[in-house]
């Protein structure tokens, strides 16, 4: 009989050691094949159809297969419609929460004036919020009120470009029961975040050196006699606000007038009563000290000895009220915001769990070798290099058609999760998404007041320049798409410790913000004593992994690993052991357990339990499984020695 071939299962840590061990020294088990994507788990899973050919069928059951597919899609359309309002209701809920938050956030505009805290504000303010749109208005409110310089509104709307990508972010990790699902998932959701973090980190010192972007819409604003338009065309929300209207209305107003400095907003309620008001206004004679105090060109006259004046006063009468389902709730905001982020994400994990299910089962066969082909395949030669241009150009036109970047990323993330859309289409979907969010704002601004038209026109092409610029900067060379890289990498690593995704958003748009704001507020001393040694830090143990990785021989002896640190500082190991005892913990004495925890052992148990099965083919006493690593790892050195 002829020996059974061995494959090589590059997903195991152990096999890279073993690789280089001599032949006589450890034995690995021999693996099927038919796991095709365990190799690379990058490679697009092969959807295949058990079912029987349309041919086999007979009248009634090609009938039947006709009426499943129109039920099904029929089904997709409404979770999708589902998922769509699903984010709308959590960016209300947001708002509700920490909208005011937000409002006094931007309301000191000393803080603003500094470019780095205006930069983590709009981070901060966009993730409380939970929508850019949201931060981007209030900005442009608060330069048209002449409370902020477009100057130092910049670094605010690159602040909001950040903060608009952690609505996919928290949709990824809705699909992390499967590890390869949530590895491609993350990653299309991060590679998002990863663009615009660089793009900030080149551009942001940039503009605070030469104000290029400033200067460039600010040529481009005087050079042409642009005239007020119309309103951005409401093409979904026509769809959605029937079923999001009638569950919550807010009056964003509410915020923009506690950013410019209305004392009277504090105390109102975000949540819209409302709906049909009309403002009437009258003259009121009022009483005045004397006749130097009465406004000028109006009617003042005095009586005994009171002196009268005349003054227009406005006042709002409510004709009809709002019909969502809490106008009536005698409730603050933050405890709708509270039911509301609850449902929210309840109705957003169950459609998009349903959404993936369908998906997985409409996608078979033929159909997905037809869409697999149509959405990742390049142009012929020597044309391929304009496949991805033509992807941004279509990334930008459907959100455009959605009218948020949100909606549209958060949409495809699950696409990459199953496999629909491979990582490198998804990175020019994603970055046209980023020019429709901006295309849509510059249509709004447009549409501003003659007096305020000009600056609302120059923030919003700010945000569009500041897009192509970083288009320019990580797409057109192949070399330069790092994000891609990194955002594989760092699906690679949230797979193997799902942990750290929750670990990645929590640190990437909260915890760091809010540590650099702070040392912001602390004076430009502080902040540069602290980030620089950092930023030193890490660019060294950067550029020694690559060396490790690529030219190892160039490095001294002892920084050709990490092995002379303790474990915890190079290793994930010890907190996952850490993570993981603690989830067992609460599994064992809490009511509920995490799905996705528990999906994760019984796929390590299932693992394990087909190595065992499969090592009927080795001899088992050449079989060194139950070493441990660093043992073999010794044993190889010693023996190559």
């Amino acid at each position: 009989m002829a020996p059974r071939p061995e494959v090589r299962d590059t997903s195991s840590p152990t096999l890279d050691d073993a690789d280089t061990a001599p032949k006589d020294s450890v034995v690995l088990p021999a693996y099927s094949t038919e796991d095709k994507y365990e190799d690379d788990p990058w490679n697009l899973p092969e959807l295949q159809d058990n079912g029987l050919k349309w041919s086999e069928l007979d009248t009634k059951g090609k009938v039947m297969r006709v009426l499943t597919a129109i039920v099904k899609f029929i089904l997709l359309v409404g979770f999708l419609y589902m998922f769509v309002c699903s984010l709308d209701v959590l960016s209300s809920a947001f708002q509700l929460v920490g909208g005011k938050a937000a409002g006094d956030i931007f309301q000191d505009n000393a803080v603003l004036s500094n470019p780095v805290a205006g930069l983590v504000i709009g981070v901060l303010v966009t993730v409380l919020v939970q929508s850019s749109s949201t931060s981007s208005s209030i900005v442009v409110s608060m330069v048209s009120s002449g409370l902020l310089e477009v100057q130092s509104a910049v670094p605010v709307i690159m602040g909001a470009n950040i903060g608009t990508s952690v609505t996919n972010t928290i949709v990824a990790m809705m699909q992390a029961g499967d590890r390869n699902e949530f590895r491609r998932a993350f990653a299309g959701a991060t590679v998002h975040d990863f663009f615009n973090w660089l793009s900030v980190v080149i551009l942001l010192p940039l503009e605070a050196a030469t104000g290029v972007l400033y200067k460039l819409t600010k040529i481009v604003i005087d050079s042409f006699n642009i005239q007020g338009g119309n309103n951005a065309p409401d093409l979904l929300n026509v769809i959605t606000d029937p079923l999001t209207d009638a569950i919550i209305e807010l009056d964003k107003n509410v915020i923009r007038d506690i950013a410019t400095g209305d004392p009277a907003a504090r105390n109102k309620s975000l949540i819209k009563i409302w709906c049909k008001t009309e403002k009437i206004t009258t003259l009121v004679n009022i009483t005045v000290p004397s006749a130097a105090n009465c406004t000028t060109g109006s009617l003042c006259w005095v009586e005994g000895n009171k002196t009268l004046t005349q003054i227009n006063v406005t006042e709002t009468i409510n004709l009809e009220r709002c019909n969502h389902i809490f106008v009536y709730a005698n409730l603050p905001d933050l405890a709708v915001g509270i039911i509301l982020l609850a449902l929210s994400l309840l109705i957003l994990c169950t459609c998009l769990i349903l959404i993936v299910k369908l998906l997985n089962s409409m996608l078979k066969g033929q159909v997905a070798v037809v869409i697999k082909k149509v959405l990742n395949t390049d142009f012929p030669f020597p044309f391929g290099w304009v496949t991805g241009y033509i992807a941004i150009m279509v990334g930008a036109g459907m959100t455009f058609i959605v009218q948020s970047s949100s909606v549209f990323t958060s949409a495809i993330t699950p696409l990459v999760g199953i496999g629909v859309i491979s990582l490198e289409r998804a990175y020019p979907l994603t970055l046209g998404s980023n020019i429709g969010t901006t295309t849509t704002a510059i249509l709004a601004a447009m549409a501003a007041p003659g007096e305020t038209l000009a600056n609302s026109l120059q923030i919003a092409l700010c945000h569009f320049f500041f897009n192509i610029a970083g288009i320019l900067l990580w797409y057109p060379i192949p070399f330069t798409r790092i994000p891609i890289r990194l955002a594989r990498a760092l699906g690679n690593h949230t797979a193997k410790y799902r942990w750290f995704a929750a670990l990645y958003l929590l640190l990437c748009f909260f915890l760091m913000p809010l540590t650099i704001l702070g040392l912001s507020l602390a004076g430009w001393q502080t902040l540069v004593g602290v980030a620089v040694p950092i930023v030193v830090l890490a660019i060294f143990i950067i550029v020694v992994n690559l060396m490790q990785a690529r030219c190892p021989q160039y490095l001294p002896s002892g920084l050709r690993d990490w092995d002379f640190l303790p474990r915890p500082l190079h290793s994930m190991a010890p907190w996952d052991h850490v993570v993981t005892s603690g989830m067992a913990f609460c599994g064992a004495h809490c009511c509920c357990c995490c799905k996705c925890c528990q999906s994760s052992e019984d796929e390590e148990k299932g693992l394990q339990e087909r190595k065992k099965s499969l090592e009927i083919y080795d001899n088992p006493v050449l079989t060194r499984d139950d070493e441990p690593q660093e043992t073999s790892k010794e044993t190889m050195k010693a023996t190559q020695l």
